[in-house]
C-alpha cells in the first residue's frame, strides 16, 4: 500500500508542476499587466513602465520561456512566487488568505461528501419511491442552479429570519464582526458568519455526490456477492451495509479528487459574494488586475489542494479495496 501511495504521490507532484507551468504560460499570454499604466494623464514614460514590469517579471519584451524559467528558478531557490501588481509578496498574500479558504473548503467538502453519500445510498436502496424521487428532483434543481443564486437566496432567507426575530441572528458579510471580544462570543460570531457560505458549498457538493453515489450503489445492489451474502443468511440491510456500501464507495474516492476542483471554483464565487478575503477572491482580483504572479500563485495553490485531495482519495481507495495493498 505504501508503494502504491508513493507512486501516486509522485505522479500528482509531476502533474502539479505541469499544471502550474501551463497556468503561468496561460496567464502570461492572456493578461496585460501594462494595461494599468495606460490612459494616465500625464502619460507614464515607457521607461517607467518597463522598469515596473521588469520588477514583477512580466515584461513582454522578454521571451515567455525566459520569464517562466526565471520565475521557476526564483521559486525553487528562494520559495518566492514573485511580487504582485500591488507591490506585495505573492507568497505572503497566499499564506494570509489560505486559512480563510481552507475553512470553507474543508468543512464544505467533508459535509458535502457525507450528506451526498448518505442521500445517494438511501436513494438507491429505496429506488423509485417517494423519498428517492424527492432527492433526485432536489439534486437536479441544485445542480441546475448557479452557486451565486443559491448564495443570494440564502442571504435573502437570513435577512427575513433576522427581521422576523428582531435581531441579528445570522451574519453573512465578512468573516467576523468588528468589536466582538471574549472567547465564546468570538467563536459564536465566527460560526454565524461561517454558516451561510458553508451551507452554499455543502448543498452544491452534496447534490453532485448523491447522483454518483446512487448510480454506484445501484450497480452494487445487483451484484452476485450481495446475493451470496443473502444466501449465507445475512439480512438485506446487513449485506448492503457490510459489503455493498464499501464497494460502492470505491469509485466515489476517485470522484472526490476530481470534483475538488469544482468545489474550489464554487468557493471562489462564494467568497466574493459573502466578502470573505480568501484565495477565491484573490484569484478573481488577480485576473481583474492583470496580475500574472498573483494569478499563477492562485493556480499553484489550487493544484496543491487537488494533489492533497487526490492523495487522500488514493489512501481511501487502498483502504476500501484490498487488492491495491497486495
Amino acid at each position: 500500500m505504501i508503494g502504491f501511495i508513493a507512486k501516486r504521490l509522485v505522479n500528482y507532484l509531476i502533474l502539479t508542476v505541469i499544471a502550474t507551468l501551463a497556468g503561468y504560460a496561460l496567464v502570461s499570454t492572456t493578461l496585460q499587466p501594462a494595461a494599468r499604466f495606460m490612459g494616465k494623464n500625464p502619460p507614464v514614460p515607457q521607461s517607467s513602465i518597463d522598469a515596473a514590469l521588469d520588477k514583477i517579471g512580466a515584461n513582454p519584451d522578454v521571451s515567455l520561456l525566459q520569464r517562466m524559467m526565471d520565475w521557476l528558478t526564483q521559486l525553487i531557490t528562494t520559495g518566492s512566487l514573485g511580487i504582485s501588481a500591488r507591490g506585495t509578496q505573492v507568497t505572503a498574500d497566499i499564506f494570509d488568505r489560505a486559512g480563510t479558504s481552507l475553512r470553507l473548503l474543508i468543512i464544505g467538502s467533508v459535509l458535502g461528501a457525507i450528506f451526498g453519500i448518505l442521500l445517494g445510498v438511501w436513494g438507491a436502496i429505496r429506488q423509485y419511491r417517494a423519498s428517492d424521487q424527492i432527492i433526485t428532483y432536489a439534486s437536479f434543481t441544485v445542480l441546475a442552479t448557479p452557486i451565486f443564486v443559491i448564495a443570494v437566496v440564502l442571504m435573502i432567507g437570513a435577512t427575513w429570519l433576522n427581521n422576523a426575530a428582531g435581531q441579528q441572528l445570522i451574519n453573512f458579510t465578512g468573516e467576523y464582526s468588528v468589536g466582538v471580544t471574549g472567547f465564546w462570543p468570538v467563536i459564536a460570531d465566527r460560526l454565524t458568519h461561517l454558516l451561510l457560505p458553508t451551507i452554499a458549498l455543502t448543498v452544491t457538493a452534496a447534490a453532485s455526490y448523491s447522483r454518483y453515489q446512487r448510480s454506484a450503489m445501484l450497480d452494487v445492489l445487483s451484484s452476485d456477492f450481495i446475493r451470496t451474502a443473502r444466501a449465507k443468511g445475512r439480512t438485506r440491510g446487513s449485506a448492503i451495509m457490510r459489503h455493498g456500501v464499501r464497494v460502492a464507495l470505491i469509485p466515489m474516492s476517485t470522484f472526490f479528487a476530481y470534483s475538488f476542483g469544482t468545489i474550489l471554483t464554487g468557493a471562489a464565487v462564494t467568497e466574493k459574494i459573502f466578502s470573505w478575503h480568501g484565495m477565491g477572491e484573490y484569484l478573481i482580483d488577480s485576473v481583474s488586475n492583470n496580475d500574472i504572479n498573483a494569478a499563477t500563485g492562485s493556480i499553484l495553490f489550487a493544484a496543491i489542494l487537488v494533489l492533497i485531495a487526490g492523495t487522500l482519495a488514493d489512501v481511501l481507495y487502498a483502504a476500501l479495496d484490498p487488492r491495491v495493498r497486495m
